[in-house]
């Protein structure tokens, strides 16, 4: 079968594990719960030994595995330290030393869970065949990852990619999970936009289908009723649109990708909701017509175990 490697997704609930060919081919996958009692200390123990009891089931040697890719869900440092995980309890560790040490001196290379999306996205999803991609995660936040000449991005602080959280909107009040206020992630994520769509119908008695789900409106029921053609549910997705396409301009004029990748749940709603974002992001970067276009992710949740299994091709 040749050289294979590793690709290991560390969530908050579980722990996602993919072995691969080296061609990006996904042999198979599976998964472990992520257990966070006494700072997180088992999470690693638990992916080695699930590593080794597949590999045994398979009959593959670990002389066979070329490395085994981590994705964390927190800002990582080149050399693979990671100060916090706040959903695992994890700080001041060094999660790529600790599991190339717990697989007999495995190589284990690491990244950022967003970062390393991006990377999958590239390598075999949404943005294969080009080197330079910004994918942006529209979920429960607003996420992204800078792909540049096939690496990824993660600065000096492990701070770039973190698009959700370019502020775009001044008149904004609440603060946002990071600190900040009028941030992307406040408007465009899952919960911004149910957020928007409560404000909407607070704000005026127009009639609109959206009533009829009151404080419990999700964003899935804002997209469909835009869909459907509801007055009020597409102003929201202008909206959201709208602030979505400042944005994606802001990024293109800074580090130009060939294409960006749009997932997470949001995305779901498909080319209509690329529709909407590229008349806004085409308007806000009116300096050339020649830029990057935007597309839709294709790997869903295993965007993650493709790009960690990736880290270890490099």
């Amino acid at each position: 079968m040749g050289k294979m490697c590793i690709g290991v997704d560390v969530g908050g609930t579980s722990v996602k594990l993919g072995l691969f060919e080296t061609s990006g081919t996904l042999v198979y996958k599976w998964e472990v719960p992520t257990r966070k009692d006494e700072g997180g200390r088992y999470i690693l123990e638990d992916v080695a030994a699930s590593i080794r009891n597949v590999l045994a089931q398979r009959q593959i040697d670990l002389d066979d595995v070329m490395g085994a890719g981590l994705g964390v869900p927190g800002p990582v440092m080149p050399d693979g330290y990671v100060e916090v995980c706040v959903n695992l309890g994890w700080r001041d560790m060094n999660p790529q030393r600790e599991l190339s040490a717990l697989l007999d001196g495995l190589p284990v290379k690491s990244g950022n869970d967003a970062n390393v999306a991006a990377l999958g996205e590239m390598w075999q999803g949404g943005g294969k065949g080009y080197t330079d991609i910004v994918m942006v995660t529209l979920g429960t936040g607003v996420g992204g990852g800078v792909i540049i000449d096939e690496k990824i991005i993660s600065g000096k602080h492990g701070l770039a990619g973190e698009i959700g959280h370019i502020h775009v909107r001044d008149e904004e009040w609440e603060h946002c999970n990071c600190g900040g206020v009028g941030c992307v992630e406040q408007i465009a994520s899952a919960t911004g936009i149910a957020r928007e769509a409560r404000r909407k119908m607070a704000a005026s008695d127009a009639p609109s289908a959206l009533r009829k789900y009151g404080d419990s409106v999700t964003a899935k029921d804002v997209l469909d009723q835009a869909k459907a053609g509801d007055a009020m549910a597409l102003e929201v997705v202008e909206l959201v649109g709208r602030y979505l396409g400042v944005m994606l301009a802001q990024v293109a004029m800074t580090v130009d990708p060939e294409i960006f990748v749009i997932g997470g749940g949001v995305s779901k709603a498909g080319q209509f909701l690329i529709d909407v974002i590229w008349k806004y992001y085409d308007h806000y970067s009116p300096i050339s017509k020649n830029k990057g276009k935007i597309g839709l992710a294709t790997l869903g949740n295993d965007a993650g175990i493709y790009g960690a299994a990736r880290l270890v091709l490099d």
